[in-house]
Protein backbone atom coordinates (compact mmCIF):
# COMPACT_ATOMS: atom_id res chain seq x y z
CA UNK A 1 0.00 0.00 0.00
CA UNK A 2 1.13 3.55 -0.71
CA UNK A 3 1.92 6.00 2.09
CA UNK A 4 -1.09 7.94 3.32
CA UNK A 5 0.82 11.15 2.58
CA UNK A 6 1.41 10.93 -1.18
CA UNK A 7 5.00 12.02 -1.80
CA UNK A 8 4.17 13.23 -5.31
CA UNK A 9 2.14 16.04 -3.82
CA UNK A 10 3.84 16.84 -0.52
CA UNK A 11 6.73 18.91 0.77
CA UNK A 12 9.28 17.56 3.20
CA UNK A 13 7.06 18.43 6.17
CA UNK A 14 4.14 16.41 4.80
CA UNK A 15 2.10 19.48 3.82
CA UNK A 16 0.29 19.11 0.50
CA UNK A 17 1.30 21.74 -2.04
CA UNK A 18 -2.00 21.96 -3.88
CA UNK A 19 -4.82 20.43 -1.88
CA UNK A 20 -6.21 19.37 1.46
CA UNK A 21 -4.23 17.61 4.17
CA UNK A 22 -4.92 16.32 7.66
CA UNK A 23 -2.37 15.00 10.12
CA UNK A 24 -2.98 13.17 13.38
CA UNK A 25 -6.64 14.22 13.37
CA UNK A 26 -8.60 13.14 16.45
CA UNK A 27 -12.24 14.11 17.05
CA UNK A 28 -14.39 13.00 19.95
CA UNK A 29 -18.05 13.16 20.89
CA UNK A 30 -17.76 13.23 24.67
CA UNK A 31 -16.03 9.99 25.65
CA UNK A 32 -16.44 8.46 22.18
CA UNK A 33 -13.48 8.80 19.78
CA UNK A 34 -14.91 9.17 16.27
CA UNK A 35 -11.59 9.91 14.53
CA UNK A 36 -8.36 8.52 15.93
CA UNK A 37 -5.02 9.92 14.67
CA UNK A 38 -6.11 10.16 11.02
CA UNK A 39 -3.66 11.18 8.29
CA UNK A 40 -4.76 11.71 4.70
CA UNK A 41 -4.39 14.00 1.73
CA UNK A 42 -6.70 15.12 -1.08
CA UNK A 43 -4.45 16.69 -3.72
CA UNK A 44 -5.64 18.92 -6.52
CA UNK A 45 -6.60 17.13 -9.72
CA UNK A 46 -7.56 13.92 -7.92
CA UNK A 47 -10.61 12.28 -6.38
CA UNK A 48 -9.91 10.78 -2.96
CA UNK A 49 -12.64 8.39 -1.84
CA UNK A 50 -13.17 7.79 1.89
CA UNK A 51 -14.82 4.45 2.46
CA UNK A 52 -15.98 2.33 5.36
CA UNK A 53 -19.01 0.98 7.16
CA UNK A 54 -21.56 3.10 9.03
CA UNK A 55 -19.90 4.51 12.13
CA UNK A 56 -16.41 4.39 10.62
CA UNK A 57 -15.99 8.16 11.01
CA UNK A 58 -16.47 9.29 7.42
CA UNK A 59 -19.03 12.05 8.04
CA UNK A 60 -17.17 13.16 11.17
CA UNK A 61 -14.07 13.58 9.02
CA UNK A 62 -15.84 15.95 6.62
CA UNK A 63 -17.52 17.88 9.41
CA UNK A 64 -14.18 18.34 11.17
CA UNK A 65 -12.39 19.44 8.00
CA UNK A 66 -15.14 21.95 7.18
CA UNK A 67 -15.02 23.53 10.65
CA UNK A 68 -18.37 22.26 11.89
CA UNK A 69 -16.59 20.19 14.55
CA UNK A 70 -13.42 21.03 16.45
CA UNK A 71 -10.77 18.33 16.68
CA UNK A 72 -9.16 17.41 19.98
CA UNK A 73 -5.79 16.88 18.28
CA UNK A 74 -4.11 17.11 14.89
CA UNK A 75 -3.86 19.60 12.05
CA UNK A 76 -5.95 20.49 9.00
CA UNK A 77 -4.69 22.56 6.10
CA UNK A 78 -5.20 23.68 2.53
CA UNK A 79 -1.84 23.98 0.79
CA UNK A 80 0.25 26.14 3.09
CA UNK A 81 -2.75 27.51 5.02
CA UNK A 82 -3.43 25.96 8.42
CA UNK A 83 -7.18 25.59 8.99
CA UNK A 84 -7.01 23.81 12.34
CA UNK A 85 -9.74 25.17 14.62
CA UNK A 86 -10.96 27.69 12.02
CA UNK A 87 -14.73 28.27 11.98
CA UNK A 88 -16.87 26.95 9.14
CA UNK A 89 -17.41 30.31 7.43
CA UNK A 90 -13.69 31.03 7.23
CA UNK A 91 -12.94 27.49 6.05
CA UNK A 92 -15.39 28.10 3.20
CA UNK A 93 -13.75 31.44 2.38
CA UNK A 94 -10.38 29.70 2.30
CA UNK A 95 -11.64 27.47 -0.51
CA UNK A 96 -13.27 24.38 1.02
CA UNK A 97 -16.86 23.68 -0.07
CA UNK A 98 -18.82 21.10 1.93
CA UNK A 99 -21.85 19.34 0.44
CA UNK A 100 -23.35 17.40 3.37
CA UNK A 101 -25.60 14.38 3.10
CA UNK A 102 -29.24 15.23 2.58
CA UNK A 103 -29.28 17.59 -0.42
CA UNK A 104 -29.70 20.79 1.61
CA UNK A 105 -31.19 23.29 -0.82
CA UNK A 106 -33.33 26.23 0.26
CA UNK A 107 -36.65 24.85 -0.90
CA UNK A 108 -38.56 28.17 -0.92
CA UNK A 109 -36.10 29.71 -3.40
CA UNK A 110 -35.93 28.99 -7.09
CA UNK A 111 -33.14 26.99 -8.67
CA UNK A 112 -31.44 30.14 -9.91
CA UNK A 113 -31.80 31.92 -6.56
CA UNK A 114 -30.12 28.98 -4.86
CA UNK A 115 -27.27 29.18 -7.35
CA UNK A 116 -26.84 32.91 -6.81
CA UNK A 117 -26.10 32.23 -3.15
CA UNK A 118 -23.13 30.12 -4.15
CA UNK A 119 -21.98 32.76 -6.61
CA UNK A 120 -21.80 35.36 -3.81
CA UNK A 121 -18.92 33.51 -2.15
CA UNK A 122 -17.31 32.84 -5.51
CA UNK A 123 -17.15 36.56 -6.22
CA UNK A 124 -15.30 37.09 -2.93
CA UNK A 125 -12.78 34.39 -3.83
CA UNK A 126 -12.32 35.36 -7.50
CA UNK A 127 -8.72 36.47 -6.96
CA UNK A 128 -7.84 32.92 -5.88
CA UNK A 129 -9.67 30.86 -8.51
CA UNK A 130 -11.80 32.18 -11.35
CA UNK A 131 -15.33 31.29 -10.32
CA UNK A 132 -17.63 29.48 -12.73
CA UNK A 133 -20.83 31.16 -13.78
CA UNK A 134 -24.40 30.03 -13.36
CA UNK A 135 -24.40 29.37 -17.10
CA UNK A 136 -21.47 26.98 -16.55
CA UNK A 137 -23.50 25.07 -13.98
CA UNK A 138 -26.40 24.83 -16.42
CA UNK A 139 -24.00 23.38 -18.98
CA UNK A 140 -22.84 20.76 -16.49
CA UNK A 141 -26.41 19.96 -15.39
CA UNK A 142 -28.81 20.79 -18.26
CA UNK A 143 -31.91 19.72 -16.32
CA UNK A 144 -31.33 22.64 -13.92
CA UNK A 145 -31.53 25.13 -16.80
CA UNK A 146 -34.97 23.81 -17.71
CA UNK A 147 -36.12 24.30 -14.12
CA UNK A 148 -34.28 27.50 -13.24
CA UNK A 149 -37.48 29.41 -12.38
CA UNK A 150 -39.02 26.60 -10.35
CA UNK A 151 -38.93 26.46 -6.56
CA UNK A 152 -36.34 23.98 -5.34
CA UNK A 153 -38.98 21.98 -3.45
CA UNK A 154 -40.39 20.85 -6.80
CA UNK A 155 -37.16 19.16 -7.90
CA UNK A 156 -36.47 15.44 -7.86
CA UNK A 157 -33.87 14.05 -5.49
CA UNK A 158 -31.33 13.84 -8.29
CA UNK A 159 -31.97 17.42 -9.37
CA UNK A 160 -31.59 18.63 -5.78
CA UNK A 161 -28.23 16.89 -5.58
CA UNK A 162 -27.15 18.54 -8.83
CA UNK A 163 -28.32 21.90 -7.48
CA UNK A 164 -26.41 21.68 -4.21
CA UNK A 165 -23.25 20.56 -6.02
CA UNK A 166 -23.67 23.36 -8.55
CA UNK A 167 -24.11 25.88 -5.76
CA UNK A 168 -20.92 24.61 -4.10
CA UNK A 169 -18.99 24.86 -7.37
CA UNK A 170 -20.05 28.49 -7.78
CA UNK A 171 -18.06 29.33 -4.64
CA UNK A 172 -14.91 28.56 -6.70
CA UNK A 173 -13.56 26.01 -4.21
CA UNK A 174 -10.10 24.52 -4.17
CA UNK A 175 -11.51 21.45 -2.42
CA UNK A 176 -14.98 19.92 -2.66
CA UNK A 177 -16.15 17.73 0.24
CA UNK A 178 -19.01 15.43 -0.76
CA UNK A 179 -20.92 13.31 1.75
CA UNK A 180 -22.88 10.41 0.20
CA UNK A 181 -23.88 12.16 -3.06
CA UNK A 182 -25.35 8.95 -4.49
CA UNK A 183 -27.65 8.19 -1.55
CA UNK A 184 -31.15 7.29 -2.74
CA UNK A 185 -30.53 8.26 -6.37
CA UNK A 186 -31.14 6.27 -9.53
CA UNK A 187 -28.00 4.78 -11.11
CA UNK A 188 -28.18 6.98 -14.21
CA UNK A 189 -28.29 10.13 -12.06
CA UNK A 190 -25.33 8.91 -10.02
CA UNK A 191 -23.41 8.23 -13.23
CA UNK A 192 -24.07 11.78 -14.45
CA UNK A 193 -22.96 13.37 -11.17
CA UNK A 194 -19.82 11.25 -11.01
CA UNK A 195 -18.99 12.02 -14.64
CA UNK A 196 -19.22 15.75 -13.92
CA UNK A 197 -16.94 15.37 -10.89
CA UNK A 198 -14.38 13.47 -12.95
CA UNK A 199 -14.48 16.17 -15.65
CA UNK A 200 -13.95 18.98 -13.14
CA UNK A 201 -11.06 17.19 -11.48
CA UNK A 202 -9.36 16.44 -14.79
CA UNK A 203 -9.88 19.84 -16.44
CA UNK A 204 -9.95 22.31 -13.53
CA UNK A 205 -7.59 20.67 -11.05
CA UNK A 206 -10.28 20.51 -8.35
CA UNK A 207 -9.53 18.37 -5.30
CA UNK A 208 -12.46 16.15 -4.30
CA UNK A 209 -12.80 14.30 -0.99
CA UNK A 210 -15.68 11.90 -1.59
CA UNK A 211 -17.39 10.00 1.21
CA UNK A 212 -19.45 7.13 -0.18
CA UNK A 213 -21.26 4.10 1.18
CA UNK A 214 -21.29 2.67 -2.37
CA UNK A 215 -17.63 1.68 -2.38
CA UNK A 216 -17.73 0.00 -5.78
CA UNK A 217 -19.01 3.15 -7.53
CA UNK A 218 -16.67 5.44 -5.61
CA UNK A 219 -13.58 3.40 -6.45
CA UNK A 220 -14.59 3.34 -10.12
CA UNK A 221 -14.06 7.12 -10.42
CA UNK A 222 -11.54 7.78 -7.63
CA UNK A 223 -7.78 8.03 -7.96
CA UNK A 224 -7.08 7.11 -4.33
CA UNK A 225 -9.08 5.23 -1.73
CA UNK A 226 -8.85 5.64 2.04
CA UNK A 227 -10.59 3.05 4.22
CA UNK A 228 -11.70 3.98 7.73
CA UNK A 229 -12.68 1.53 10.45
CA UNK A 230 -13.77 2.72 13.89
CA UNK A 231 -12.18 6.10 13.25
CA UNK A 232 -8.77 4.84 12.11
CA UNK A 233 -7.21 4.57 8.65
CA UNK A 234 -6.76 0.86 7.90
CA UNK A 235 -5.81 1.21 4.22
CA UNK A 236 -4.81 3.90 1.75
CA UNK A 237 -3.83 3.14 -1.82
CA UNK A 238 -4.56 3.54 -5.49
CA UNK A 239 -8.30 3.05 -6.03
CA UNK A 240 -7.85 0.23 -8.53
CA UNK A 241 -5.52 -1.56 -6.13
CA UNK A 242 -8.07 -1.34 -3.32
CA UNK A 243 -10.86 -2.57 -5.60
CA UNK A 244 -8.74 -5.61 -6.51
CA UNK A 245 -7.94 -6.52 -2.89
CA UNK A 246 -10.52 -9.21 -2.15
CA UNK A 247 -9.63 -9.61 1.51
CA UNK A 248 -9.87 -5.88 2.25
CA UNK A 249 -13.09 -5.47 0.25
CA UNK A 250 -14.81 -8.30 2.07
CA UNK A 251 -13.60 -7.12 5.49
CA UNK A 252 -14.40 -3.42 5.21
CA UNK A 253 -16.25 -2.49 2.01
CA UNK A 254 -19.03 -5.03 1.66
CA UNK A 255 -18.54 -6.13 -1.95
Amino acid sequence: MNSVLDQRHTRGDGVVRDGLWVQGLTTRYGPVTALDDVDLTAPGGRITAVLGANGAGKTTLLRTVSGLLRPQAGRIGLGGTDLTGVNAEDVARAGVAHVPEGRGVITELTVEENLRLGALLGSVRSSVRTPPTIADVYTLFPSLRRRKSQAAHSLSGGERQMLVIGRALLSAPEVLLLDEPSLGLAPQIVSRIFAVLRELVDTEGLAVLLVEQNARSALSIADTGVVLNLGRVVACSDAAELAADDELRHAYLGF
